[in-house]
């Protein structure tokens, strides 16, 4: 299965299922649509309709990534599924990669990052700045929480569904980037087998990100909690990594 969170991407929904059906024929496809204003959620649901592998799960409102996720999980976990991909909808991840992910997953790892930081891995079309952030954002995060994990904030990923059965992300409680970092280290905590496979991100060309100053914010401050949490003798969780998110 894989899941693909929108909000506004009506200029990419139907190119992305496109290319998605090329790539891994067969596949089922989820969508997870926060009642997008721009009709993102009808030309899914146009594209169900002549496809029976496409399903569109409708939200009542914008409730961010780490929602969407809780919410697509739970469906994975309730189908059965074995393995669940997830990525973004604005064309950045390309989908020709997925049968590599999903062969990683064959040889026995339990998750599979996207990553653009490691070898034969890399950016397109990113201005300075923000390939800066993104890559002094990834070294902070693996070194405060000491994770084996060049690329925490990838959401290009293949689950093994018995993974995420165990690391349980309907209790998760961060959104955005701060939800894919959670997943990770829940994922090493459990001992599941991580392995990252290079990818080429490309700036989406249509459509607005869904970057904030506000989810940059959150990962960081996040991130610091857990990484001083993990180095207190004996260990302690704070309240919020304890309580799932609001909905």
């Amino acid at each position: 299965m894989v899941l693909l969170p929108t909000y506004q991407e009506a200029d990419n929904i139907v190119s992305m299922l496109d290319a998605l059906r090329a790539a891994v024929p067969g596949a089922a496809v989820v969508v997870i649509d926060d009642d997008s204003p721009d009709g993102t959620g009808k030309l899914a649901d146009e594209a169900a309709g002549d496809d029976p592998r496409i399903s569109v799960l409708h939200r009542d409102g914008k409730h961010g990534l780490g929602a969407a996720y809780r919410d697509g999980f739970a469906e994975v976990l309730r189908r059965g599924d074995d393995v669940v991909v997830t990525m973004d909808c604005d064309l950045s991840h390309d989908p020709a990669v997925v049968p590599a992910m999903l062969a990683e997953i064959e040889r026995g790892a339990d998750l599979v990052i996207g990553s653009r930081y490691v070898p034969g891995g890399g950016t397109v079309d990113w201005p300075l700045r923000r390939r800066a952030l993104s890559r002094w954002g990834n070294r902070y995060t693996a070194r405060a929480l000491r994770l084996p994990v060049r690329d925490c904030t990838s959401g290009f990923r293949a689950y093994r569904a018995e993974l995420l059965a165990r690391i349980e992300p309907a209790t998760t409680s961060a959104d955005g980037y701060a939800f894919l970092t959670e997943l990770v280290r829940r994922s090493v905590e459990a001992r599941g087998r991580v392995v990252e496979v290079p990818i080429t991100f490309r700036d989406r060309q249509r459509g607005v990100s869904k970057m904030s100053m506000a989810v940059i914010v959150e990962s960081m401050f996040r991130v610091t909690v857990w990484g001083l949490a993990d180095r207190v003798p004996g260990g302690w969780r704070s309240v919020a990594d304890r309580r799932p998110a609001r909905r």
